[in-house]
């Protein structure tokens, strides 16, 4: 299926709208946006878009709401289960309405506001856009943006919070996209037992075996998964044979140039020991699968990233099995429990 790259430009003439119920006072009261310490520059404008409390539990609503999709039972938070940050806990592929099997693994939702692009493929260039992918994909949510705005405007709950988060109070695609945004953009997994070691923290330290693991990966991971954010952000071609049921071309079937045949996003490793399965067709269950298919498993598709070429021509990562153990150790320190449970991003 081609991709359609998501232009960010506003049109006042697309969104319908409603006006702002006069008996409602926009009073905002903003939201503060914590910026962890180790962690690269936002990327997300908050000047466009202020944080704000009503902002906020808006676009939570809707999150966890059906009346984004076609048949009314299928929200975001289908596929984005917080325990599992925030993936599609133990499916392969994406599911939506009519039992619609997407052609991706659902990713991560956690630290938007730092990156640049979105999606496995990038075709999302804003933040504010991104939902948009979803909602009227026929394989996920299968609606359409004028439909979900009339069902939010015959809505009580609607008519009055739309009225409280922004100053024109107009239940509009815009301001719907908007709300989803501040909601995500608070989505930061930044208190990780790594996190707290690095920022020296709460006296926290690591074990021997997450050390060696965190030697390893700076020396044969970080080139990709860089920062703290655990990923540089770019698109790569990473060896994995060709899906035949999907033949998924990566982004590709954004722009359409040859040299993006086959290459995905790197992903960030942050929650990644419960964010399975792995790779944008969700083939891995495991991390030791993965780890074995960087060590033994690559294949040369045509179009493999330079950096996984070895010097005797083949592709993949050498590690030891202690290189792999280690490894897994230190990814699990990754894990961020309070944002796993953090009750401000729960539905009830």
């Amino acid at each position: 299926m081609k991709k359609i790259l998501i232009i960010v430009i506003f049109s006042p003439f697309i969104f319908l709208s409603c006006s702002k119920n006069d008996a409602e006072v926009y009073i905002p009261k903003p939201l503060n946006f914590d910026m962890p310490s180790n962690f690269p520059d936002i990327v997300y404008n908050l000047d466009n878009n202020p944080l704000t409390e009503a902002g906020f539990e808006l676009g939570k609503k809707l999150f966890y709401d059906g009346k984004l999709s076609a048949n009314n039972a299928i929200p975001c938070a289908f596929c984005h289960e917080q325990a599992f940050a925030f993936t599609h806990h133990g499916h392969t592929l994406s599911h939506g309405v009519n039992g619609g099997i997407g052609l991706r693994n659902s990713q991560p939702i956690q630290n938007l506001a730092f990156q640049k692009d979105f999606m496995w493929d990038g075709a999302a260039s804003h933040l504010d856009f991104q939902p948009i992918i979803p909602i009227t994909s026929d394989l996920e949510m299968g609606e359409t943006l004028s439909n979900v705005i009339e069902k939010l405007k015959a809505d009580s709950y609607y008519q009055k919070q739309f009225g409280l988060a922004f100053e024109d109070g107009e239940i509009n695609a815009a301001n719907m996209l908007k709300a989803l945004s501040q909601f995500m953009v608070m989505m930061v997994s930044s208190n990780s037992k790594y996190d707290k070691y690095v920022r020296n923290e709460d006296n926290v330290t690591l074990s021997q075996i997450e050390r060696d693991g965190l030697n390893t990966f700076q020396n044969k991971c970080a080139s990709c998964h860089a920062t703290d954010l655990f990923s540089d952000q770019s698109y790569r071609n990473n060896g994995l044979s060709i899906n035949p049921r999907l033949n998924d071309k990566g982004r590709f079937g954004v722009l359409e140039n040859p040299e993006d045949l086959y290459k995905f996003k790197v992903p960030s490793l942050r929650n990644v020991e419960v964010s399975f399965p792995y790779m944008h067709d969700g083939r891995f269950a495991t991390l030791e699968a993965v780890l074995d298919f960087y060590d033994s498993g690559m294949t040369d598709n045509g179009n493999v990233d330079a950096s996984l070429k070895r010097e005797d021509n083949s592709f993949g990562i050498s590690l030891s099995a202690y290189e792999k153990e280690s490894v897994i150790a230190f990814l699990k320190t990754l894990t961020d429990n309070e944002f796993l449970n953090d009750k401000r991003f729960s539905e009830f």
